[in-house]
């Protein structure tokens, strides 16, 4: 026997090399059960989403610090739902739904580090950490933050989104469960905009320093706080999946939210003159106001699948609700203002998906029993041409419960206070999709009939700085239209990425208000460098919207209202930014509205809040894997 070859390990024992994990062993699944895979290249599209909600805000309009509100240029952005919402909209741009948190299937530990800095002083960050402790069981935990100073008075903003989530699946694929947890906090300084608007579009250099231009409020506060508990799960009845299957469903949701407002100095000061911005005050000062709200929803099913058919579903669900204040309170005239608004909403309906080839289509029924008159049909189907071709279409119709603070609202402010019966919105949506290799289309027709919202309009005493807002249900029809196309051009190493949108609104009355014309148009330069080690992007991103009557954000009720004295808008918006990515890291460097620089002051978020001005700002994305 040769020695050598008998205890010489490189010879005797071959070290098993580990599999390679590949891009489609690290899964994001949302609730829907549509799956998405992390991406670490970087693409123009990547950098729309480099921001603090996350996403491309396109159609959105930020205003003059991180972590505030942004208008809405584009109607039907965040789609609809049936059921009454807590409310406070304005405030839950970056408040993170159940159908917005995705369940992790990786292969091995991953994190993803997202990092930005913000205006004047803070940062901006969220850090994602998701693991398989195997191949069953799977859990992610993550942290969204914000602090950001802010140029004006009063305008600190901070924030924090926390996510647990984990799921899990039988071995033999009988149960599964998809469960997170969220706490989320958004605090923000209300200075309720700039008192006096001719001080800053006049140019004078005297305002270049912000904190030189007054405002309506220097110690109001707003503060949006709610926690959820979430669990979806689903067991298949028969031991073994088969053409036939039979599943049960359950879903569960526990909420609850608080917003509230502080304000320890009533009156206002404007130009040396005492102003009551929001009118006359139960109080004199240390105005602390707060607004209630939990929900707790059941939805049970039965689902009958079958592999050629599809799957059909029948669910009940269970909605109650409580909208609440500490106290009822006798207003002048016998007036009652109650502090409960208390719903319970059940409802049936039913559910058929078909998935198959290239075919994917829903179709959903459901109604209340209960006196309520609720009611959603939603119909869609998706149908993939190929992998780079896709048509889709979708058509909505519901009656649409009112938001809570709608029909109940308690303020210190004595106009502020009111208690409605509101009848159901009425919406029929019809939209259609094109994503094709050459260019992407999707049009939308809504027709809205007892529209609800806020608008001074109607105020009996008011000045130019006085704002009292209520809540109104427009009785007359409201029909809009909208076109959206993007389309991107590549010569070589340039390229310019288009995105337009047209719409169109058709009413008696200007009660829904949207820019006719919103674009956004790219024009940017690729490159490797360093053996291409180093792979980078330059470039001017253009955004423009046309003029028209923008709706005005108020922080006493955490809601944009209608106006019709004041048009912002035709004022060109322009970024310079270079992107680089090195191995799994992106890095963003952006000197945000450089033509501000030499422009006029004519650039605003809504009538009293100008938009931002010139910023270079840095930030990056960095995945890693174990």
């Amino acid at each position: 026997m040769d020695y050598n070859s008998k205890y010489n390990s490189s010879d005797s024992i071959k070290k098993k090399k580990a599999p390679e994990a590949t891009y489609d062993m690290y899964q994001f699944i949302s609730l829907d059960r549509d799956t998405t895979y992390i991406d670490t290249t970087q693409s123009i599209r990547k950098s729309y989403s480099h921001n603090y909600l996350r996403k491309d805000n396109f159609g959105l309009l930020a205003f003059p610090n991180d972590g505030q509100t942004y208008n809405t240029l584009q109607y039907g952005l965040n789609g609809f739902s049936p059921y009454p919402e807590f409310g406070f909209t304005a405030k839950q741009f970056n408040y993170m739904r159940a159908n917005d948190i995705k369940y992790a299937n990786v292969a091995t530990p991953v994190t993803e580090l997202y990092f930005k800095t913000t205006i004047q002083q803070g940062q901006s960050a969220d850090s994602y950490f998701a693991i398989n402790v195997s191949p069953r069981l799977n859990f992610s935990i993550a942290f969204r933050a914000l602090r950001s100073e802010g140029r004006y008075i009063n305008q600190q903003a901070k924030s924090g989104n926390f996510r647990f989530t984990t799921s899990y699946n039988s071995k033999n694929g009988r149960y599964i469960a998809n469960m997170h947890y969220t706490s989320q906090r958004f605090q923000n300084e209300e200075n309720g905009g700039i008192s006096n608007v001719s001080n800053f579009t006049s140019g004078d250099p005297t305002f270049d320093n912000r904190q030189r231009l007054g405002v309506y409020f220097e110690d109001a506060n707003s503060e949006l706080k709610g926690k959820r508990f979430f669990i979806d799960q689903a067991f298949r009845i028969n031991p073994k999946k088969a053409a036939n299957n039979l599943y049960i469903t359950e879903q569960f949701n526990y909420e609850k939210f608080m917003y509230g407002y502080t304000q320890e100095t009533i009156p206002s000061i404007v130009d040396g003159n005492e102003v009551n911005r929001f009118g006359e005050s139960f109080v004199t000062g240390g105005m602390d106001d707060r607004t209630d709200y939990n929900k707790m929803y059941n939805k049970a099913g039965l689902v009958y699948e079958n592999t050629t058919l599809g799957s059909f579903t029948f669910f009940a669900e269970d909605l109650r609700t409580n909208y609440f204040y500490n106290n009822i309170l006798y207003l002048n005239g016998d007036v009652t203002v109650g502090n409960l608004l208390s719903q319970t909403i059940n409802t049936i309906g039913g559910q058929y998906n078909y998935r198959k080839d290239k075919w994917n289509g829903k179709i959903l029924y459901s109604k209340s029993v209960t006196d309520q008159n609720l009611f959603n049909l939603d119909v869609s189907a998706v149908y993939d041409w190929n992998d780079e071709n896709q048509l889709s279409f979708r058509y909505q119709s519901m009656n649409k419960l009112p938001n809570n603070n709608y029909n109940l609202f308690q303020s210190s402010y004595r106009e502020y206070n009111w208690q409605n019966d509101f009848v159901n919105e009425k919406i029929n949506s019809i939209s259609a999709v094109a994503d094709t290799k050459w260019v992407s289309l999707s049009a939308q027709l809504n027709t809205i009939n007892d529209h609800l919202y806020y608008t001074d309009s109607d105020a009996a005493v008011r000045n130019d700085t006085m704002q009292i807002v209520k809540p109104h249900q427009y009785g007359k029809t409201i029909n809009y239209a909208s076109l959206k196309i993007s389309r991107e051009f590549v010569v070589g190493k340039w390229a310019l990425d288009n995105t337009l949108l047209f719409q169109k609104v058709d009413q008696p009355d200007a009660i829904l208000n949207v820019p006719e014309f919103v674009t956004r148009n790219t024009l940017y330069y690729t490159n490797y460098l360093f053996n291409r080690k180093l792979y980078f992007q330059t470039g001017i991103e253009f955004n423009y919207f046309s003029s028209y009557y923008t709706n005005n954000y108020n922080p006493v009720i955490g809601e944009f209202f209608v106006q019709d004295k004041v048009k912002i808008g035709n004022s060109p918006l322009v970024d310079y930014f270079v992107n680089f990515k090195i191995q799994r890291t992106r890095i963003y460097f952006k000197a945000e509205h450089f033509n501000s620089l030499f422009s006029k002051n004519n650039y605003f978020s809504d009538t009293n809040n100008p938009y931002r001005d010139f910023l270079i700002r840095f930030g990056l994305v960095w995945n890693f894997f174990n």
